[in-house]
């Protein structure tokens, strides 16, 4: 397992090639990359800022992946998540999860984005051309991790 807290740019695919280089075990692996959006609420978006809790924020990615592994019988993960001052189309997140069949890799990667957008320490501040404001946690995010909660 991997999960990185990266406060400059990164490559998903060249991240997504190392970890499925010379996988045997595996029969499936499933990714998300989120990106920064250009626009959102119908006002662009010039840069956006991912701040979080050092120490504190690997710490609560680790039990996510934890949890992940005890619900599903997974090979390996990998979560790349940055920080920082991001402008629209780069990369934000990316999530991996290989496993022997496809059905666990794949809810298991939906498990970690919806627990991601919800349950890590992470807060967005998008710069719009009319100023700053903070993203507000969003109902459909937490309806989408409801499903998840035991």
């Amino acid at each position: 397992m991997t999960v990185r807290v990266v406060d400059g740019p990164f490559d998903p695919w060249a991240e997504l090639a190392a970890f499925c280089r010379g996988r045997t075990e595996a029969g499936a692996v499933a990714s998300f990359t989120g990106l920064v959006r250009g626009e959102h609420g119908g006002e662009r978006i010039l840069a956006m800022t991912l701040e979080h809790y050092p120490g504190m924020t690997e710490r609560q990615l680790a039990r996510l992946e934890t949890e992940a592994r005890a619900r599903w019988p997974l090979a390996d993960v990998l979560v790349v998540h940055r920080v920082g001052r991001m402008l629209p189309g780069e990369p934000i997140v990316l999530v991996a999860t290989a496993s022997a069949h496809r059905a666990a890799a794949l809810e298991a990667c939906a498990f970690l984005i919806d627990w991601l957008k919800t349950k890590a320490p992470f807060w967005k501040l998008e710069e719009t051309p009319s100023g700053e404001r903070w993203v507000q946690a969003r109902s459909e995010d937490e309806r989408a991790a409801a499903r998840w909660e035991r």
